[in-house]
């Protein structure tokens, strides 16, 4: 179809448009009402919530209905956009409408005035950032898609430094757009290669290529340096840990729970739909890639004492997680394992989505304790669940869901690619089959990592006594931000009650992309979650919940009705107790110090140490990123050279011009002459 046609005859694809087009409206309807707080923030961004309700609704009915296609005359002569709608597409839209529904119902709650930039503006900043990101999953040619991903870094840059006076905002902004355009480089590099020398950019084009192993593998490359920059996978990661910090909460969550899995949505489209061919290296690389992120990820977020760099290191796991499950379904589907393969990339798209509401869930409450305290070092908090329960107790949810433990999401994800991991003796290589299952093993660690970290996130905000007089004060989440976490959290117990609901929803992508799925497997198997056979593996998440809930309900009576009965309440026996004070809870720097001394190679650590004559000693440990000092600080100062030395030929007099116009002609007419 070219354009919008009769009305009568809309499908999903035209209806997905007119919803970007309402957020865009939005976004306009926000510069006209530039400072009008109130309007921006009560009326715009509920009103937006709801469009992003459609955009879930559509996009559930598009998956796994015929590719939709359109032709939109909006772009340059001769190059309109190309547009197509399919069940990878679809699924993650699912991803974009759920996940905003609920930041947008949030941020209606959250933003202040006089904070940054003014409310009208961050409104159309934030509609585009979400329309951008929906473009991108439409676009079906490389100038189609390079235009809105372009869009969708640059509106997300400019979310990043709305609070721009403060120069280390700006200058985590620099580096956001620095490696977003590196990345998008690779990409357009990456495009290059596709389409063969035809010319012709378009989608359908590069799939009807079919490449040299050499010119694959190089494309595949490109695609995983350009969208892994986007991703925050090793080592092109250092822009997340600086831009979550610095950008609002609900910006926050959008850029981890979304835009992340909108690289990996890139990752996907190139190597297993554009690229007809699979080589086994490939898999193995990416494998390798993901499982080293996601451990360095872990190990760094266990030692952060900021709340907001703490989720994004543990962003970088649960993407490094994601890429590995995505490099095992390559190693499966280079060897002709489909039903393996099929596994493997059910459990990273099962970790996309379910990753998505629990991390944009933890950035919201991490917002909403923000707001309540005005602190963001985990070393000032504490005490906050008798305050904030409003908060506390959907944070416990998100954070039990991100630290991997059943009922819920994050352990149907982690517990599907484990059973990929070990579910390898068929591979043809030897050492495949001796060394994949082992690495089941590195996932286990990063699983126990992760949960150590969440217990020291959700412990030291909310556990224990306040270590600040003022916590004392903290106000609950407004109406607004209870609305938003309430739909979070709801996505985090939905997707952990009903695994085999999802892997349906699941299954017409995997079917795209590697020719089979998991449904027809498990039909018949009810509440019972079996992702191979029976005799293998089961899990039943309802049994689980029932359990769990048996036991609470016993331990209840137990000590409530028999051992409180005929007792007396006296102050406890002294040993110390008149003398406990919030200094005597462990810290956030203590709780992390095991894994300090446990993993030191990987840190690179500055000690401020006391000594006996300071009249107030103070013990500092200052953790950081070794990569940067290794890698990136070496590249700035050789293009800095390298600057300065291109500057010596601008000298700034026509004359030198001149001399440079000449010589260049006389060595152009001397290389003819020959």
């Amino acid at each position: 179809m070219n354009g919008f046609p009769d009305p009568a005859i809309w499908v999903h694809l035209d209806w997905i448009l007119l919803v970007v087009a309402a957020w865009l409206l939005i976004g306009v309807l926000g510069v006209f009402a530039l400072r009008r707080f109130r309007f921006v923030a009560i009326v715009l961004f509920p009103i937006s919530g709801v469009f992003s309700l459609v955009m879930l609704g559509l996009a559930l009915s598009a998956v796994g209905q015929g590719p939709e296609v359109a032709l939109l005359p909006i772009g340059l002569p001769q190059l309109p956009f190309h547009l197509r709608l399919d069940s990878l597409s679809g699924f993650f839209l699912i991803v974009i409408g759920g996940v905003s529904a609920g930041v947008s119902a949030f941020a209606a709650g959250y933003f202040r005035k006089g904070e940054g930039t003014p409310p009208g503006l961050i409104c159309l900043e934030y509609h585009v950032f979400l329309a951008s990101m929906a473009m991108v999953l439409l676009a079906d040619d490389a100038y189609a898609f390079m235009v809105v991903w372009e869009t969708m870094a640059l509106a997300s840059f400019f979310l990043v430094i709305s609070n721009h006076r403060i120069p280390e905002i700006r200058n985590a902004g620099f580096i956001y757009i620095l490696v977003a355009h590196v990345g998008a480089l690779g990409i357009l590099l990456c495009f290059g290669v596709l389409q063969a020398n035809t010319g012709d950019y378009t989608f359908a084009n590069m799939r009807a290529q079919q490449l040299s192993p050499f010119w694959a593998s190089l494309a595949f490359l490109l695609a995983v340096f350009g969208f892994g920059a986007k991703a925050g996978i090793l080592p092109v990661h250092v822009w997340l840990p600086e831009a979550h910090p610095a950008a609002s909460s609900p910006v926050s969550a959008l850029m981890s729970g979304v835009m992340l899995k909108i690289a990996l949505y890139g990752l996907l489209r190139v190597s297993f739909d554009l690229l007809q061919t699979r080589i086994w290296w490939w898999g193995a690389l990416l494998m390798a890639v993901g499982l080293v992120t996601a451990l360095f990820g872990v190990v760094f977020s266990t030692v952060q004492v900021e709340m907001k760099r703490l989720l994004a290191y543990s962003s970088i796991e649960n993407i490094g997680l994601m890429c590995a499950g995505i490099g095992l379904s390559l190693l499966f589907s280079a060897y002709g394992m489909q039903s393996l393969s099929a596994l493997a990339m059910t459990a990273a798209l099962y970790q996309v989505i379910s990753h998505a509401f629990f991390k944009s869930l933890l950035f919201c409450s991490t917002g909403a304790v923000m707001h309540a305290t005005g602190e963001r070092s985990l070393g000032k908090l504490g005490g906050l669940m008798r305050y904030v329960p409003w908060v506390a107790w959907p944070t416990l949810i998100g954070v039990l869901a991100c630290a991997g433990l059943p009922p819920l999401g994050g352990f149907v994800a982690e517990w599907l690619l484990l059973q990929s991991f070990l579910f390898t003796t068929g591979l043809p290589s030897s050492f495949l089959n001796m060394l994949v299952p082992v690495l089941a093993g590195l996932i286990a660690l990063i699983a126990a990592l992760s949960g150590y970290t969440m217990v020291k996130y959700f412990g030291v905000i909310f556990l224990g006594q306040p270590r600040e007089e003022k916590l004392s004060q903290a106000h609950d989440a407004d109406p607004w931000e209870r609305i938003g976490m309430l739909w979070l959290t709801a996505g985090c117990l939905a997707l952990g009650l009903l695994p085999n609901q999802v892997i349906g929803l699941i299954d017409p992508v995997t079917r795209l992309l590697v020719s089979t799925g998991l449904a027809q497997a498990m039909a018949g198997s009810a509440w019972l979650l079996v992702p191979v056979s029976i005799e293998r593996a089961s899990y039943a998440p309802a049994i689980f919940l029932l359990g769990v809930l048996a036991c609470f309900a016993l331990a209840y009576l137990l000590v409530r009705k028999t051992y409180h009965r005929g007792t007396r309440r006296v102050p406890p026996w002294d040993c110390g107790y008149p003398w406990q004070n919030p200094r005597m809870q462990d810290s956030a720097e203590g709780f992390g110090q095991p894994i300090r001394q446990i993993f030191e190679p990987m840190f690179r650590m500055t000690r401020e140490l006391p000594t006996p004559f300071d009249e107030r000693p103070r013990y500092r440990v200052l953790v950081e990123d070794p990569l940067w000092y290794w890698l990136y600080l070496p590249v700035a100062r050789a293009v800095e050279r390298i600057s300065r030395l291109i500057g010596l030929l601008q000298q700034g007099r026509i004359a030198v011009y001149l001399m440079y116009s000449f010589v260049t002609l006389i060595v152009v007419l001397l290389v003819v002459k020959q």
